[in-house]
């Protein structure tokens, strides 16, 4: 379809593709937006009646392939000139990063503050530093646009991170009060020295490194959601901080649970008499349900925590093709 205007006039051409290239953007189809600019690059240049061009509409609708894209066929100059465009409400491409986006496709208010900081901070990084001091017509900066159109959902973000934190620190604390008290109690008794009957037993040592293990491990989550209640809740804190927190405090619950129930599993073996090894073993393994349904509910959290934390980002260099060039 597109190439079939490859043989009209600039203007025709301009005039007829300007529009369906601005929806494709603000919708984020890639295609559509790759093939357009094939046939006429200097699209990314044009502006709509509100004054965006492709590249502005990218930022403004959080489209990152469409962004990526355009971005890097921009020639430099045109890059450069981006230091002194301004839409017809007076805002730099990086007041409109720091604007909230209309539509996130992010769940969770403390994930989508993430995304929205990972934006401010794209743009602000590849475009001229002097955009941070640039003022729009209501005399803000990025930063002090970003801050007021943010405040709700870093509140929203601030309850969702303080309620997660608080059920997961109560779960932490409870598995330290169970596994200090297994810790004392020694499973088959004391022989007349003060040493554990079962002491040179596989079972009785899997049982000792599980508590301690499982021990350790709740008290490291337990600090790390404190870490979380006692937060100052800056907005920066929500771009690395409170989510390597978050990911550390879910990742050591996890262990502490998967130890303790190792350590009950390893407690039945000792105390159930060998005749009956088939029957431990059928009450031992029930130790996975709990570790399982655990997994399989904290676990989507848990990868999109990390893939948003540590993932590639918003800007990733692509190949352009000798099309543009």
């Amino acid at each position: 379809m597109i190439g079939g205007y490859r043989n009209w006039n600039y203007e025709k051409a301009i005039d007829y593709l300007k529009e369906p290239a601005f929806a494709a953007v603000i919708f984020g189809n890639y295609e559509v937006v790759n093939e357009i600019l094939k046939a006429y690059i200097g699209l990314v240049s044009f502006t709509n009646e509100l004054g965006y061009h492709m590249l502005s509409l990218a930022v403004k609708h959080r489209q990152e392939k469409v962004f990526n894209l355009v971005y890097q066929v921009c020639h430099p100059m045109f890059r450069d000139q981006l230091t002194m465009w301004k839409n017809i409400d007076g805002d730099t491409i990086l007041h409109i990063a720091a604007v909230l986006a209309p539509s996130s496709k992010i769940p969770g208010a403390a994930l989508q503050m993430q995304r929205e900081l990972q934006w401010f901070k794209t743009v602000e990084d590849l475009f001229h530093q002097s955009l941070q001091r640039r003022h729009n017509i209501e005399g803000k900066t990025p930063r002090e646009e970003f801050t007021k159109t943010h405040t709700v959902l870093v509140g929203k973000g601030e309850k969702w991170m303080k309620d997660t934190a608080r059920s997961c620190s109560l779960v932490a604390a409870l598995i330290i009060t169970i596994v200090f008290t297994a810790a004392f109690t020694v499973p088959g008794g004391i022989d007349s020295h003060g040493r554990p009957n079962f002491l040179q037993e596989l079972s009785f040592k899997i049982f000792a490194i599980s508590v301690a293990l499982a021990l350790f491990s709740s008290t490291a989550s337990v600090q790390m959601f404190l870490g979380i209640l006692t937060s100052r809740y800056a907005e920066d804190d929500f771009l690395f901080s409170l989510p390597k927190q978050l990911i550390i405090g879910l990742i050591t619950l996890f262990f502490s649970i998967a130890s303790m129930m190792i350590a009950f599993a390893a407690t039945f073996c000792i105390v159930i008499s060998h005749p009956l090894s088939w029957v431990t073993f059928l009450i031992a393994s029930s130790g996975a349900v709990p570790v399982t349904l655990f997994a399989r509910i904290q676990f989507p959290l848990l990868r999109d925590i990390f893939i948003s934390t540590y993932g590639p980002g918003i800007y990733k260099r692509i190949k352009v093709k000798d099309a543009y060039m």
